[in-house]
């Protein structure tokens, strides 16, 4: 563009500025002087035509197009574009929306039962709130970057919304205390989301163990056969270990039920609020005692990644064992076509993806688990700004062990076990030898000692090729004079199982309580699912 600028004595302040050199925005700089154009401006003997930067221009329009940030009127400049894309949260922290908005709820009310805002002001502030909650809801709400955060959009949406009262919603109240009172109420639906979905895996396995009544499988320490277990008693291990999982996440939840808000930026505050009132509002069990523990700690969240990155090394241990059994080595498990991927070069492959995925994924909850861990570990008192890189991952983890917990229940709702090939692998390994002994023991003979006289009547199956209920009674008893007939109702996989009966063990009779137990517990109908 072009604009009109006076000779020296106007440049010098001799002279007042001309109209036409108004138009030019403050701070433009790299004015290119042109040619001399006379103009008929009164008072002024010539002038020079001006060439400026349309680029500058705007630059300069925007700069005084932006917002003045609730905290901004300390500030002479605003923050740069890096700066502002750098600081931003919203772009993940809006997920928050309806905990802030639910926090906002309880402490306007909150200030107007302590006479710090009318109860009018109060109330246009909560239509304020539940209109802005359902622009958001409905897709209409703009986040905006420049307001840094879910806490600063909805607030100066608020502002824009209803004028001075909104004004008055930030009274007693920090960002401080405002995040960790909004993260505290998202960790507690999402621990309530995690349960659900751990009880749902739950079902899916008893039910599994409940279609396999009876089936005997080869045991293993070190990933070497052991001892014959019952299918339903290894499956019943995995609800176990969910049930202590769910009370890992029980126990972090009632830790976690209580109320920052109201400890303001780290110190409390003058005002006459009532922290109770904003506690039992919103469902915490009290107000948190001190009011710089209340904005500084995470504690809450690692203890929550903690408990989600066990749930995943859980989940890990039994997709390694099932994907291990989905092998033609193995072939006792076998996945439906609808739980299973194929090779893009290889046409007969079919491959237990989603356990791989989630072996996979347990890194990822863990990695979670250790960004908190080093992001809290050097933080002086109180609050800091590192702690806005809490949420990340931390709505990671939640997403990542849900879909985990999703897709190991739709498997285990979609496999069948391969009772003719795990009947066919029970004989190698002599799963029946620690049974034997038992035997001996019975007999009185010292277990150091049995198990001597055991290894040695394995080592002579090993050498004639045979199943120890295949020694005669005469080759036991060069063994050892104290082998009788009846020591043949202890060998065997099905002689084995029958012979154990310590509470918790693998037999029939323990292994029945449990799935009683366990159909008790979850309300599951056992004659339905068998």
């Amino acid at each position: 563009m072009e604009t009109i600028v006076t000779h020296n004595k106007f440049m010098a302040g001799a002279l007042p500025s001309p109209p036409c050199l108004r138009a030019i925005p403050k701070g433009i700089v790299g004015l290119n002087v042109k040619a001399p154009l006379r103009r008929n401006i009164p008072g002024y003997s010539f002038s020079f035509r001006i060439s400026c930067s349309v680029d500058a221009m705007a630059k300069e329009e925007e700069k005084q197009k932006k917002e003045v940030k609730l905290w901004g009127e300390r500030f002479q400049d605003s923050v740069t574009d890096a700066v502002e894309k750098f600081s931003e949260s919203v772009s993940y922290d809006k997920r928050l929306y309806k905990q802030d908005i639910n926090g906002s709820r309880a402490h306007a009310s909150m200030l107007a039962q302590q006479g710090l805002i009318t109860a009018e002001d109060r109330d246009i502030i909560l239509k304020g709130l539940a209109d802005i909650e359902r622009s958001i809801e409905s897709g209409e709400f703009i986040w905006r970057a420049d307001r840094e955060d879910v806490h600063m959009n909805i607030e100066a949406s608020l502002t824009d919304l209803i004028g001075e009262p909104a004004k008055k919603l930030h009274t007693a109240r920090s960002r401080n205390d405002q995040v960790c009172t909004d993260v505290r109420l998202w960790c507690r639906d999402a621990i309530d989301q995690i349960l659900r979905c751990i009880s749902r895996l739950q079902v899916a396995l008893v039910n599994l163990a409940i279609q396999n009544e009876g089936l005997i499988i080869p045991g293993y320490t070190h990933l070497q056969r052991a001892q014959p277990l019952l299918l339903q008693h290894l499956l019943l291990s995995y609800v176990e270990q969910l049930e202590r999982d769910s009370g890992r996440l029980v126990d972090c939840k009632a830790r976690m039920n209580f109320s920052p808000l109201g400890a303001c930026a780290l110190a409390g505050t003058g005002l006459p609020i009532d922290r109770f009132a904003t506690s039992m509002a919103l469902g915490f069990t009290a107000p948190l005692r001190n009011s710089v523990d209340a904005v500084s700690d995470r504690d809450f969240l690692l203890e929550f990644l903690s408990a989600n990155s066990i749930i995943a090394i859980h989940l890990s241990r039994l997709a390694e064992e099932w994907v291990i059994w989905a092998t033609e080595e193995f072939g006792f498990l076998i996945p439906s076509d609808a739980v299973s991927t194929g090779s893009s070069i290889m046409p007969q492959k079919k491959n237990p993806d989603p356990m791989e995925l989630v072996r996979g994924k347990s890194a990822r909850v863990i990695g979670d688990l250790t960004t908190l861990l080093v992001l809290c570990k050097g933080l002086p008192q109180a609050y800091n700004r590192d702690l806005q890189e809490d949420k990340e991952p931390l709505f990671d983890s939640v997403e990542t062990i849900v879909a985990m917990l999703e897709v190991t229940t739709e498997f285990a709702q979609n496999v069948t076990f391969n009772q003719k090939r795990i009947s066919r692998s029970l004989p190698a390994g002599h799963l029946d030898a620690t049974t034997m002994a038992d035997y001996l023991v019975h007999k009185g003979t010292p277990f150091r000692t049995s198990h001597d006289i055991v290894g040695k009547a394995v080592a002579l199956s090993l050498s004639k090729e045979c199943q120890l209920s295949e020694l005669s009674l005469h080759e036991l008893r060069q063994i050892d004079p104290i082998f009788e007939d009846d020591v043949y109702d202890f060998l065997g996989v099905e002689n084995s199982i029958k012979k154990f009966c310590s509470y918790g063990s693998t037999g029939s009779d323990c292994v029945s309580e449990q799935i009683n137990f366990w159909c008790h517990k979850l309300n599951l109908n056992k004659s339905e699912n068998a």
